[in-house]
């Protein structure tokens, strides 16, 4: 499901690299998702504290659309997008954090293995806030309620509420400023620009790396999978 990228102008992928060179190392379903992501939580807390409960419930079901494309883009797709590439253990996360400090920019292509876990904390955090949604509830100025609101108790609904609206969310809104912080640091401190290749999908290597173009999801796949999730959120959102 994945190819091999060739990004060199200078000649073949495995040729000894003489120039900086320009690869992909993000793809654009995963480009499209993070930023769609950051636009519906936004649609999704304006809505919320405008009383705009109709945006609120459809920007939720988006979220929930895009956390399904995710978790499945991380076992299928582009090779920097797989969990299995980016996640490491306790130990290379110690390792990395040692020498985090340093102007040298990061080696990896793709998450650093401190980046990996601010990405599994914010999918943890983005999925437990969009699924305490269904099972919420606001009466207190606007009777509404998540979609799987029945299936729980009245006592129950009203503390995934509070938690919805509480805990939760600001656990969620921490961890999005610590992440924007973060590309501050990097573009400060380690002279490298995270905020580009996410928009643009590409990282310039220097001219001694002899790092390869990571291998690329073909086009239809990521179609696919965003119809799959497309069809899980919109079943959702007809039990409403």
């Amino acid at each position: 499901m994945v190819r091999s990228q060739d990004t060199t102008a200078e000649g073949p992928a495995n040729a000894a690299p003489s120039a900086p060179r320009s690869v992909i190392i993000w793809d654009i379903p995963t480009r499209a998702f993070h930023w769609a992501l950051a636009i519906a939580l936004g649609v999704a807390w304006w809505s919320g504290e405008e009383g705009q409960f109709t945006v609120h419930f459809i920007a939720g079901h988006v979220v929930i659309g895009l956390i399904v494309f995710r978790l499945i883009w991380g076992v299928i797709g582009s090779e920097t997008a797989r969990f299995a590439q980016f996640v490491r253990g306790p130990g290379a996360v110690v390792r990395y954090l040692a020498q985090m400090f340093r102007p040298a920019p990061d080696k990896a292509l793709g998450h650093n293995p401190a980046g990996a876990i601010m990405v599994i904390l914010l999918l943890l955090a983005v999925t437990v806030q969009a699924v305490s949604g269904l099972f919420a509830s606001e009466n207190t100025y606007a009777f509404v309620s998540g979609p799987l609101r029945s299936f729980v108790s009245a006592d129950l609904s009203e503390t995934i509420t509070g938690l919805h609206k509480g805990v939760i969310f600001n656990t969620l809104l921490t961890l999005a400023g610590v992440h924007i912080l973060a590309a501050f640091f990097y573009l400060i401190v380690k002279r490298e620009n995270l905020i580009r290749p996410m928009v643009l999908g590409r990282k310039t290597l220097p001219a001694h790396s002899t790092a390869q173009a990571p291998r690329l999801a073909r086009p239809w796949l990521g179609w696919l999978v965003a119809l799959v999730a497309a069809g899980a959120a919109w079943g959702l959102y007809r039990l409403m």
